[in-house]
């Protein structure tokens, strides 16, 4: 780690020199000024984590020195040396926008300790901008891997409600990446800066649900040994993300219900209510309407949350994300496993494209990252895609193939229902005599076929129906 730079500035040299050996000492970086001028120069060319400059200067009042620098960088922590420590003096120092303060003589614990403080608000600060920057990469918009018009069209919604405090309902089928549109909607949002906090509704045993989403007091129940922060509480400030909301106890509904209604949860434990400022945002693979209607959902809690609906379409209907997507897994495993994978082979991509993706992105995911696994080569070959070539249900037939198969088995069925009578078998099929011969004759079946066919009803038709079938 590069060591933190601090800018010193005293005119009295045998000071300046002493406070610059007990500095160094310290592991910083320390580049000592003797006059407000020199240290201004200083700071328009270099970059420091903190400056600590005496009140009396010879030249120029230091707190006027400090409101320099302020101006240079904003952020930068500057503490004040004075042997004329006072009230006042401090006073006119914080107001002025000094972090703080010492008087001289001080012990080597007393400045490390006031250092300490001042560079801890400003490593967090800088923490903070790594991790916005990080979140923006991941998150942002321009990052997100939606070529395809469907996705266009859902992040053109996403704009528009995302710097709003509008409670969003996400839906979508499994693994088609309703989290990751939540987390683009809390970052590109007024809440970006605080957290974002995600729970599967699915996941959490029906007797703990109460205590997750908002917390207890210590003794509120068995096991109950420390009090405990919600959910709810946590977000605070921020989004919370409930996923597979449908799942939600019918118990537990009510009481989401209430704290979104009051914009306050009850902790176990206590009656006292603590207020809460979360954004919602839902998401369920289900149909909620379906689910009020079946009375496993409150309709007033579908209401209540359903205000922005968002539809996040499966992996089949944006086929032209598949080779973005594909070559974005492609490079994030490589790069784990440390290997010289550049892309797919035609016949690769080809089995990518044709395949149904009932799992969605995560199946596509899971499907990359085994084929990375597996080669040998810089390029992934037809044979890595694994899945399509193991699960006979991923093999789509053409939609001719389909319903040849769907016809042909439902004619068997019908002749063996009536025992080869065919008037009865066109009448339950819907189908003139003629037609269910014509029928039968594409399929090569014949009512003789079954072999309890009643004589009347096997033999040839009259003679418009006898042509057909000879035809």
């Amino acid at each position: 780690m590069a060591q933190e730079r601090i800018l010193l500035i005293d005119d009295d040299e045998g000071l300046l020199h002493l406070l610059t050996m007990r500095l160094t000492a310290m592991s910083f970086q320390v580049v000592p000024c003797t006059s407000g001028e020199e240290a201004l120069a200083e700071a328009r060319r270099e970059i420091f984590e903190l400056a600590i400059t005496d009140l009396r200067l010879t030249s120029q009042d230091g707190l006027d020195v400090m409101e320099e620098l302020l101006l240079i960088h904003p952020t930068l922590p500057v503490l004040i040396l004075t042997a004329h420590g006072s009230i006042p003096n401090a006073v006119e120092a914080m107001q002025r926008g000094a972090y703080g303060y010492l008087t001289k003589p001080f012990d080597d614990a007393e400045l490390s300790l006031s250092i300490e403080k001042a560079l801890t608000q400003q490593r967090m600060r800088r923490e903070i901008q790594r991790l916005q920057v990080l979140v923006k990469e991941l998150y942002g918009l321009d990052n997100v891997i939606a070529s395809s018009a469907p996705m266009q069209a859902l992040l053109q919604q996403v704009v528009r409600v995302a710097d709003t405090n509008a409670t969003i309902c996400i839906s979508g089928e499994t693994g088609t990446g309703k989290e990751v549109i939540a987390r683009v909607i809390h970052c590109n949002s007024r809440r970006a800066r605080e957290h974002f906090v995600a729970i599967n509704c699915g996941a959490i045993p029906e007797p703990l649900f109460e205590s997750e989403l908002f917390g207890h007091m210590k003794g509120a129940f068995t096991g109950a040994y420390e009090s405990k922060q919600g959910l709810f509480q946590t977000a605070d400030g921020g989004t919370l993300f409930l996923d597979e909301v449908g799942e939600m106890p019918m118990s537990m509904q009510g009481k989401l219900l209430r704290t979104l209604q009051e914009r306050e949860v009850h902790p176990v434990g206590t009656s006292l209510p603590v207020k809460v400022n979360v954004r919602i945002i839902t998401a369920s693979n289900k149909d909620l309407s379906q689910a009020v209607k079946k009375g496993t959902f409150r309709e007033d809690l579908y209401y209540r949350i359903h205000v922005v609906p968002l539809t996040v379409p499966p992996l089949r209907e944006r086929r032209a994300d598949i080779p973005l997507l594909a070559q974005h897994f492609l490079k994030l495993y490589a790069q784990r496993m440390d290997k010289n994978i550049k892309g797919f082979m035609p016949d690769a991509m080809q089995k990518l494209m044709l395949s149904p993706w009932r799992g969605n992105v995560r199946e596509l995911e899971n499907t990359i990252e085994k084929a990375a696994v597996m080669a040998t080569q810089d390029m992934i070959t037809a044979d890595l895609i694994t899945y399509l070539n193991h699960s006979p249900e991923t093999q789509l037939k053409t939609l001719t193939q389909a319903k040849e198969e769907f016809e042909r088995g439902y004619l068997k069925e019908v002749l063996g229902f009536t025992r080869g009578n065919i008037s009865r078998a066109a009448l339950i099929a819907g189908r003139y005599r003629a037609d269910f011969y014509k029928l039968l004759k594409k399929y090569r079946l014949h009512p003789a076929d079954t072999k309890t066919a009643k004589t009347e009803d096997t033999e040839e038709p009259a003679s418009p129906d006898r042509s057909t079938v000879s035809k």
